[in-house]
């Protein structure tokens, strides 16, 4: 990241966006993948995450965040971290709203899409902080 500049925060969040639909299409893509090839349900899902989650890491490094970085592992790590908080966060929220709210319950898409907004919300800003370090925190 140039230091000289102020940081592309809009722009970090929508290519973080994009970046987060290729890893929806991965993940997905991968699992099919897999099944049609004998792969177990839960070993399947496994490797596709474990390939969506290195997908993602690896372009959000490149095109979100432009990290030069050579700390690689310790990153892909942390980022593996954020990414399973991540997964709490949008599945509690989920949770808590078809148990608590009748109306989500009987439309469950709705806790899907509050959960997901929360998730991104979180990996972005901890994405930012906790991963890829930019300079403002931001």
């Amino acid at each position: 990241m140039d230091r000289t500049k102020p940081p592309d925060v809009i722009g970090q969040f929508l290519r973080f966006g994009v970046v987060g639909v290729i890893g929806f299409v991965v993940d997905a893509g991968t699992l099919a993948v897999l099944l049609n090839l004998g792969l177990g349900l839960y070993s399947g899902r496994l490797v596709s995450f474990l390939l969506a989650l290195t997908v993602t890491w690896a372009l959000n490094r490149r095109f979100t965040f432009r990290d030069k970085s050579p700390e690689r592992a310790r990153q892909w790590g942390r980022f593996a971290v954020v990414a399973t908080l991540g997964g709490a966060i949008n599945y509690g929220v989920y949770a808590w709203m078809v148990s608590h709210l009748a109306s989500v319950a009987a439309w469950p898409t709705i806790g899907v899409a509050a959960g997901s907004l929360a998730s991104y919300l979180f990996n972005f800003s901890a994405s930012r902080v906790f991963v890829f370090r930019c300079p403002d925190g931001k």
